[in-house]
């Protein structure tokens, strides 16, 4: 059993220039019958136009298990520092919709 469990783990690889990851502050989420796309961008203050700095096209399944994924993560951070409050900053779009709505 030992050995199965060994042939099912995958090994992921993470390179220096993805480490650094890139900030979002907004995020557009799209869908089909097929695939949900989720467009993530940068907004800054005084700048009247934005760039999609990444966009991620999932399957609904692979959605729905990223759904699941952040909301378990965001219940534990709450439960360790308080509940995140959602408010419209000045000059910025007010949050809207979640991951389950489209």
């Amino acid at each position: 059993m030992e050995k199965n469990n060994q042939d099912n783990q995958i090994q992921i690889e993470l390179s220096d220039e993805i480490a650094q990851g890139i900030y979002s502050n907004l995020a557009v989420i799209s869908h089909s019958t097929s695939e949900f796309v989720i467009d993530f961008i940068r907004i800054v203050p005084g700048v009247p136009k934005a760039k999609v700095k990444s966009r991620i096209i999932l399957t609904p399944e692979h959605t729905k298990r990223l759904f699941v994924a952040l909301k378990d993560n965001i219940d534990k951070f709450e439960q360790q520092n308080g509940a995140i409050r959602l408010q419209a900053e000045p000059g910025f779009l007010p949050p809207i919709g979640g991951i389950g709505e489209a």
